[in-house]
């Protein structure tokens, strides 16, 4: 238990710091802070799974830091790519596009991230781990035992509320699409009628999830026609809802 509570608290840490080098990156390029996980809270579980993986991958290469680098570069950058493929198998978007970098891979990895990461290897092995390793076990065995189970609670909720959340626009999506591609959707009116009827079938979630997609632009550019359908059709039923309410005010 103690030995998985400790694995458990290094991914989660590593997980923090990826958050916190993904908004330091985000601000220098954009000038303004902004939430870049996909979860709610301040992690980005990539970076905890990919951090484990080097350290028990890498460790035995201690003696080479060149090839502690060449070797982060290669795993790292596999599973940004693995990702990303998956992310878009099972959500139905595209999650990041490094397509305007030179030397990417079908917009999923990309030569400058790969080099950072390799950096970052080095640094994982040589100093973070080590020193993340000695502050761990300054903790009593039942407080870090602790500490672990209540933190993993909230972050499997987390987990749980994220993915509900990505899936629920994720069928939005389908929906408009699909309809979008039927013969009846080029009727005027009828699609809005069609994709209107077929979104209240979708409960329990904000249509428009704006911490998602400040997180990750690219599912709203490469989805903007869908999306503007889906915000005049909101628009819609919220002036019709208004218009219903005033109705009813009148005849009291």
């Amino acid at each position: 238990m103690y030995q998985l509570s400790l694995l458990f608290m290094k991914f989660l840490i590593f997980s923090m710091f990826g958050y916190v080098a993904e908004m330091i990156m985000c601000f220098i390029v954009n000038k303004k802070l902004t939430n870049r996980g996909f979860l709610c809270g301040p992690v980005i579980p990539i970076y905890g799974v990919g951090s484990i993986c080097l350290t028990f991958i890498l460790t035995p290469f201690k003696e080479s830091p060149l090839l502690v680098f060449l070797l982060g570069m290669i795993l790292t950058t596999s599973l940004e790519y693995l990702t990303s493929y998956v992310l878009e198998k099972i959500f139905h978007n595209k999650w990041w596009d490094y397509s305007d970098q030179k030397f990417n891979i079908e917009g999923r990895i990309c030569l400058l991230n790969a080099f950072l990461f390799g950096v970052g290897s080095v640094f994982i092995i040589y100093f973070a781990n080590p020193w993340l390793t000695r502050f761990l076990l300054q903790f009593k065995d039942i407080v870090l035992i602790i500490v672990a189970i209540c933190t993993f609670v909230i972050f499997l909720l987390d987990v749980l509320y994220s993915v509900a959340i990505a899936y629920s626009l994720r069928n939005r999506l389908i929906i408009v699409e699909n309809l979008k591609n039927e013969k009846l959707a080029k009727i005027p009116g009828l699609l809005e009628k069609m994709i209107a009827k077929q979104l209240k079938n979708i409960h329990g979630f904000k249509k428009y999830p704006s911490r998602l997609l400040k997180a990750f632009p690219t599912i709203f550019k490469s989805n903007q026609k869908e999306f503007d359908l889906m915000k005049k059709i909101a628009l819609k039923e919220k002036a019709l809802k208004k218009k219903m309410k005033a109705k009813r005010k009148k005849k009291k």
